[in-house]
């Protein structure tokens, strides 16, 4: 399956399927062989659990960088580390960077080949659910100590190559942490997908074929937004659904202490609350939502760790801050989403309601 991205600055494929790696890098032949230098940016988990197979399906001489797993990746440190060790490989504007891992990688990677000489290409290649959304777009950045991605660049790559043979390694809470970003493409997209997820007796056991499926919807819903809007000036920020909030709750935790679709489904709990005030969602269907994340085993009770104030202190510095107001993604109903600029007052009521909704549902 193939899925064109047309953004105003560039136009490429995102190519998935199962056993697609090789074939799919091999299109690339002509440019590749033009190329000085071919180098892979990975990490440690990636590389112990894909290494073999990674060798097998891509068919030509490489060096590798292997990275920190996690957030740790998309650190300062990592950065500098990452650009030192394209100098030292005497990389030039004519090297070509692939990013083989998870979300984190991807936006490291990313970040790098933007900025490495002003801009050298990348192709990503995905190995988890969750970066079925990170990989597509062009959204590339690191951390800041005080918030997450608030050092980045928009930066297209030349494809995304989303072999579904790499999901087979993926533990359950990494799987259940990509399903978060299914689930919000369809609660922005589309009622009867979102029913047809919710039907699934358990996200982490789908089948490959049909997680392909879901996979090219979500991919397909991100390229319809960012076609319209590259770099986020309007309806980009529906992609945003869940975000502030869990971003906020994902900090608090301390990078890696929640998974992000973890926090995201958090966020997204949150949101629906604050979309029964705006926007036309009831009561019930919150609640009958927030029974099918406790059901799929997201761990919606962490929110219990971190008080209202120590949430405030990351909600302040989200990117989506305008002049001192919070702008949250809403739905008027599922697959009619719109920003709204939230006082941080109403947040702290909406907080306190989430609380006693989440007590019910732990009692």
């Amino acid at each position: 399956m193939r899925i064109p991205v047309n953004t105003a600055s560039h136009q490429y494929e995102v190519v998935i399927g199962s056993a697609v790696l090789k074939m799919a890098v091999q299109s690339f032949d002509e440019k590749l062989q033009k190329a000085d230098q071919l180098i892979v940016f990975t990490d440690e988990n990636v590389w112990e659990a894909q290494q073999h197979y990674f060798e097998s399906q891509f068919p030509y001489a490489y060096e590798v960088f292997v990275m920190p797993a996690g957030e740790e990746c998309k650190s300062f440190g990592n950065f500098q580390n990452a650009h030192t060790f394209l100098i030292d490989k005497k990389c030039t504007r004519r090297s070509f960077v692939f990013a083989f891992g998870g979300g984190a990688v991807g936006d490291l990677t990313g970040f790098v080949a933007a900025t490495f000489m002003r801009g050298i290409p990348f192709i990503q290649i995905p190995t988890t659910i969750l970066a079925h959304d990170s990989a597509v777009g062009g959204k590339t950045a690191i951390n800041h100590p005080h918030g997450k991605n608030l050092i980045g660049a928009f930066y297209q790559p030349e494809a995304v190559i989303y072999d579904t043979n790499l999901l087979q390694s993926l533990s359950e809470r990494e799987i259940r942490s990509g399903m978060a970003e299914v689930i919000k493409h369809a609660l922005i997209s589309n009622e009867n997908w979102l029913s047809e997820l919710m039907d699934i007796p358990s996200i982490t056991n789908i089948a490959e074929d049909k997680l392909a499926l879901h996979l090219k919807s979500g991919i397909e819903v991100k390229a319809k937004i960012v076609a319209e809007d590259e770099t986020e000036q309007s309806v980009r920020k529906y992609l945003n659904f869940g975000h502030t909030y869990g971003h906020a709750i994902e900090a608090a935790a301390g990078y890696g202490g929640l998974a992000h679709g973890e926090a995201v489904m958090i966020g997204i709990v949150y949101a629906l609350l604050l979309s029964e005030r705006y926007g036309q969602l009831d009561r019930e269907f919150t609640k009958q939502f927030l029974q099918y994340a406790y059901d799929n085993d997201y761990p919606l009770d962490e929110t219990f760790n971190y008080s209202f104030e120590t949430l405030e202190h990351y909600l302040v510095k989200d990117k989506k801050v305008e002049y001192g107001q919070l702008q949250f993604v809403l739905l008027n109903k599922i697959g009619e989403p719109f920003v709204q600029p939230i006082e941080l007052a109403e947040c702290k009521e909406v907080d306190h309601e989430y609380r006693s909704l989440l007590t019910e549902v732990y009692k």
